[in-house]
């Protein structure tokens, strides 16, 4: 078989499953947040009126605000996408599949540290993909991105290769500008946009490696997945318990480098500072772990477990390789004294 044949292959085996998720919203919750303009409505221009009745809406009567891609993972109706895609509380989710059915989605679980999110639509036997193993994911093989996003990005697919691993970005991950940082990251250059956003990254086998999340602005051939086993923990969770379970430590911190350790004076050059987030913010969550194991802001905690904290093992990565529960040890930096402190890790809420 020749490449050409097995990339169609694929695709045929893939797009079955691959949904488009529509998102829409209110008006009136929509004007609240400064709809339809930032400014007034020109005089000149047309009504706002008008400007609504000229809108795409769905098929509740509600104005269409997004959308993107996902993928069906159960024949119950699981399916898996990108959290940005179902970020709004407020907001209606509407899945349609490629022959056109459309369903109400119910958004299950938001991953608070991975961009995943988990769907349900009662949709019975529906086509499935195969999830693969992103542990497995070598440099330079060839994988398809595929998306269904609704209009002029339908049945969206792209080739390329695995042109990098574990990379980090921060990406913008809402309308108001909220930036979330992306860890362990796959890097391709198969072209990533709206229309396959949220869909599957999947190899020759046909086999689900990564979700399609995000792109840098302004470089060509450049787009990140995440990792198929990020999420796969996550549909685990939400199929057993009805949610995601994830330890929870409960600070907010900074990555200390040179440069940061050269502005605040800092006696060390790697580590996690603990710091608060604004004037009203707290650097250590009452009542959470860290806070009963008596961690306190400007504390740098230089390892766990004896694994170094750096910006290639941040601590939410050595975090998810513990289970609520256990128990680990930190090395703190506290001024200029170096101590070790037990922690019991507790449940995100």
């Amino acid at each position: 078989m020749t490449h050409e044949e097995q990339i169609i292959r694929v695709v045929q085996k893939t797009l079955p499953a691959v949904v488009s998720i529509v998102v829409g919203k209110d008006l009136k919750t929509l004007e609240a947040q400064g709809f339809p303009f930032f400014g007034e409505v020109p005089l000149d221009g047309p009504s706002e009126e008008e400007i609504v009745e000229q809108l795409p809406k769905t098929d509740s009567g509600k104005i269409r605000t997004g959308g993107g891609s996902g993928f069906i993972v159960e024949p119950s109706g699981f399916i898996l996408t990108n959290k940005h895609v179902v970020l709004d509380p407020e907001a209606e989710y509407t899945v349609v599949t490629p022959d056109e059915e459309k369903y109400p989605a119910q958004v299950l679980a938001r991953d608070p540290i991975n961009d995943v999110a988990i769907l349900k639509i009662q949709a019975e036997g529906s086509p499935v993909l195969k999830l693969g193993d992103s542990s497995k994911i070598l440099l330079g093989q060839s994988v398809v991105a595929v998306g269904n996003a609704l209009g002029e990005f339908k049945n969206t697919v792209s080739t390329g290769i695995v042109s990098g691993l574990s990379r980090f970005i921060t990406a913008i991950t809402d309308m108001e500008g909220h930036a979330e940082r992306l860890r362990g990251l796959i890097q391709t250059d198969a072209a990533i946009n709206p229309g396959n956003s949220g869909g599957p990254l999947v190899n020759l086998k046909a086999e689900v490696i990564g979700i399609n999340s995000a792109i840098v602005f302004g470089a060509q051939n450049i787009g990140f997945a995440i990792p198929i086993n990020k999420a796969k923990k996550d549909l685990e969770d939400v199929k057993k318990f009805g949610r995601i379970k994830k330890p929870f430590f409960g600070v907010r911190y900074l990555m200390v480098t040179k440069d940061l350790q050269r502005r605040l004076h800092l006696a060390s050059d790697s580590g996690a500072l603990v710091l608060a987030e604004g004037l009203d913010g707290h650097a250590v969550i009452k009542g959470s772990a860290a806070d009963i194991a008596g961690i306190r802001e400007r504390d740098i905690i230089l390892a766990v477990n004896e694994s170094p904290i750096s910006e290639q093992n941040s601590l939410e990565d050595i975090l998810e390789k513990w289970s609520i529960g256990d128990s680990i040890s930190l090395r703190i930096l506290r001024g200029s004294q170096t101590r070790t402190v037990h922690v019991t890790l507790g449940e995100r809420k």
